[in-house]
């Protein structure tokens, strides 16, 4: 068995090191630069785009996506909704092979604001119920969709109004349950009722494109989250019309004057995919929307392992450039070792 040699600077810290991953003859991985190990904190392991909204998948998609995303780099994700059947299994399997997932399990909305074929709707008086389920099941987060527009039976979103999806005392009676199980909550929002959501102690803002100063100044104070999602918030369609281009705008110099202030009020600001992105674009994005280079490669490395309980060792991803001079060469990486194995 080979043992693999990295000397280099391990990022984002800038630390000079010598590291050794496996035992027998030593053979020295390619790559100057060293992260150790990217973490997708807003991953859909079982969803693609469809024609009217995304689609569910089963596990064959799942195992490929991993295979994806473990050559990309990405040692370890959070994945925030989808098929529970598939989701929960590689939550509570252990595969050395393979990132390290947390999963959410289901989707938790109401009928009608949520898109058909990819959750159960579950009512208000059912929430508690489904909350212990999951859990029951193996999730560690619960993903709570707390605000939505209006959804058709075919799929179609129904005009543009967010409303809330449960009343506020549910959310709380929720949050509380998790937590008293051991479980963490992560929402979905766009709208300012995120301020009702951080006040009632939701764990992790998901998108949060409503996000105001105060909201992370107390987001802040007591450790949470917020995964921005940049590439399905503000990255670019094909073909948009002028309106959908004005709104995207509007989202993205919104973004960049509130995301500094995350950082600052020491909020654990997170990179994750969605269904639309990569790791890799979430932190140029991110470094494009104010947060320096150092602060935008923790976001998606050791600030995530750090939030997310998970540990880097044994996981490196290499890189010929310096990612904090071409943030860019995190697509590309020289090497990736995953769980003390060269995968790539």
């Amino acid at each position: 068995m080979t043992t693999w040699v990295f000397e280099g600077t391990v990022l984002p810290a800038g630390d000079t090191a010598r590291l050794a991953f496996g035992v027998g003859g030593d053979a020295v991985l390619p790559g100057r630069f060293g992260v150790p190990g990217l973490v997708d904190s807003h991953c859909h392991l079982t969803m693609g785009p469809g024609d009217n909204g995304p689609v569910m998948f089963g596990a064959d998609f799942a195992n490929e996506r991993l295979g994806e995303l473990a050559n990309a780099g990405v040692s370890a994700l959070r994945d925030v909704g989808g098929n529970r059947e598939v989701t929960l299994k590689l939550a509570t399997t252990e595969d050395d092979g393979r990132p390290f997932v947390l999963a959410a399990g289901r989707f938790l909305a109401p009928d009608g604001r949520y898109f058909p074929g990819m959750h159960e709707p579950v009512a208000p008086e059912d929430l508690l119920a489904a909350v212990e389920a999951e859990i029951a099941d193996g999730a560690t987060w619960l993903k709570l969709v707390a605000d939505f527009p209006e959804v058709g039976p075919d799929g179609p979103i129904r005009g543009s109004e967010v409303a809330q999806t449960y009343p506020t005392d549910v959310i709380q009676a929720m949050v509380d349950l998790a937590h008293a199980r051991g479980a963490r909550v992560a929402a979905h929002t766009n709208t300012p009722i995120v301020s009702d959501l951080i006040r009632v102690g939701v764990d992790s803002i998901e998108h949060g494109t409503s996000l105001t100063e105060q909201d992370l100044e107390i987001l802040g104070a007591r450790g949470g989250a917020w995964t921005p999602t940049l590439c399905a918030s503000v990255g670019s369609v094909p073909n948009p019309n002028p309106e959908q281009e004005s709104r995207r705008r509007a989202r993205s110099e919104y973004l960049a004057s509130v995301l500094p202030l995350a950082d600052r009020y020491g909020v654990h600001v997170l990179t994750g995919s969605d269904v639309v992105g990569s790791v890799a674009g979430e932190v140029a994005l991110l470094v494009e929307h104010g947060l320096t280079v150092d602060q935008a490669l923790a976001a998606a490395s050791t600030s995530a392992q750090e939030y997310l309980g998970l540990s880097g060792n044994g996981n490196l991803v290499t890189y010929d450039a310096d990612p904090r001079e071409h943030p860019a060469v995190l697509a590309n990486p020289a090497a990736v070792v995953l769980n003390h194995r060269r995968i790539a």
